[in-house]
This record gives structure tokens, sequence and C-alpha cells, in this order.
């Protein structure tokens, strides 16, 4: 069951943050609130169903930074640096790409300019990103079945002669 969520999640983060990618339309401050709620909503119901070691939570890391990154003031050289040790879980590319569509969505906000963008990438230029800049949301994690031993020994085991399995040896 852990491990059924952990994918689920990882898919709703990867939808999720493909769709902030690509679309200008949704890169403003309401739309870091709103996924920040919406998130906050699905770790509260992992918590609520026991599930909070399954990892799931965690696979949602790169959608919690974007919506951070959506509601974090993108002026001075400060809030540059906050960003870059704030954002981990994305790439520089990911960053750069939502810096560039971020939208204003009120006379209070403004766009982000170009010389901030400039200092962040700066900022990162020695990280080693991958060179994507979408999620693949059809990778899948490994699928693991814990060990549970059998009280049985091995040469306790009859095995029949209708089976034709004359070539084994009892060691």
């Amino acid at each position: 069951v852990q491990q059924v969520f952990k994918q689920l999640f990882y898919m709703i983060n990867a939808v999720a943050l493909n769709n902030l990618l690509l679309r200008k339309d949704v890169c403003s401050w309401s739309t870091g609130m709103q996924l920040r709620f919406n998130i906050s909503q699905l770790e509260e119901w992992l918590r609520g169903k026991n599930l909070q070691q399954s990892g799931a939570a965690q696979t949602l890391e790169p959608l919690i930074q974007a919506a951070q990154l959506l509601q974090l003031k993108k002026k001075t050289a400060e809030d540059a640096e906050a960003i870059c040790s704030l954002c981990t879980a994305l790439t520089t590319q990911q960053i750069v790409k939502i810096l560039n569509l971020y939208t204003p969505v009120n006379e209070f906000e403004e766009r982000v300019t170009v010389a901030f963008i400039r200092d962040i990438q700066t900022h990162l230029q020695e990280r080693n990103d991958p060179p994507q800049l979408l999620l693949d949301f059809k990778h899948t994690f490994p699928v693991s079945f814990p060990f549970n031993p059998s009280s049985i020994t091995m040469d306790s085991i009859h095995l029949p002669a209708s089976l034709n399995l004359e070539f084994l040896t009892k060691v």
C-alpha cells in the first residue's frame, strides 16, 4: 500500500510541476498559495492514514518548493540567496523557467527582472543538474517485497516423482 501511494504521489507531483513549467497563466503568487494548501491537505491525509513512512510526502518536495518559489519575494540579492538555498529539489533550469513565467495578478506585484534571474543563475551555476526541464511522469519506483523466511528447512522437503525432477539431488 505504501509503495502504491508513493508512486501515486510522485505522479501527482510530476504532472502538477510539468503543468506549472509549461503554463504561464498558473505561475503566480495565488497559485503558489493554492498549491501549498492542496499539498498540505495531501500531507494531512497521509498522516491520517498512517502513511507518513511511505515516502509519498517526499515525492512532493519539488512541487512544494515550486509553490514556495512562487510565494517568495524576488527582488534583492538576499532574496536570490534564499531561493537558491530553498529550492534544492528543483533544477536550475526549472527555477529559471518558473521565474521567467511568473505573472503578477495584481498591481502590488511586479514581474521578475532579468537581472534577478541572472543573479539566480550565477548563484546556481556550480550545480550539476540533469539537463531536462520536465519530470518524467512515467517513472516507476522499484517494487520491493519483504523477505519472510520459511520455517520449513530444505532437507525436510519431499519432491514427488510425478514432477520429473530427478536431476535435482539433495546435498
